[in-house]
Formats: structure tokens, C-alpha cells, sequence
């Protein structure tokens, strides 16, 4: 089962996690820098839900996105 919403095909996409260290610079310090980059995954918040297809009931992995715009038609 691949993660990826069944209507839309949105899916996930690589970013970065940032590790800062230092004061920022509104607290008096002198600006936080970034010590470390390290790559990860952002996931779409999908949920599995009944959902009606061609006049068929089923299961199927959609984003809240979709489900929130009214894309899904639910049974």
C-alpha cells in the first residue's frame, strides 16, 4: 500500500530537520546558527475511510485535504 492519497496523489515529498544552536537575536544573542542538516520525509496526513467510487463501496487512503473540500463522496 503505497502513501499516497487516492484522489489527489499527493504524497510525500524530502525536506530538511534543522539543528540550531546559539540566542536568537530578539533575547540579546547573538543569532542562532545551524549546526547540522539532516534529510527526512514529510508525509501527507492521509486516513483510511469508506468512501463510494463508480457506485462502489470501499476502503481507500485519502488526504484530510480532499476529504475537508469535499472531493470524497462518502456512502
Amino acid at each position: 500500500m503505497a502513501k499516497e492519497c487516492e484522489i489527489c496523489g499527493k504524497t510525500q515529498i524530502p525536506g530538511n530537520k534543522y539543528k540550531r544552536r546559539g540566542a536568537i537575536k530578539r533575547t540579546g544573542g547573538a543569532g542562532a546558527k545551524i549546526v547540522g542538516k539532516t534529510l527526512r520525509r514529510f508525509l501527507p496526513n492521509l486516513q483510511k475511510i469508506r468512501i463510494k467510487i463508480n457506485g462502489t463501496v470501499r476502503r481507500g487512503l485519502i488526504c484530510t485535504t480532499c476529504i475537508k473540500s469535499g472531493r470524497v463522496t462518502k456512502p
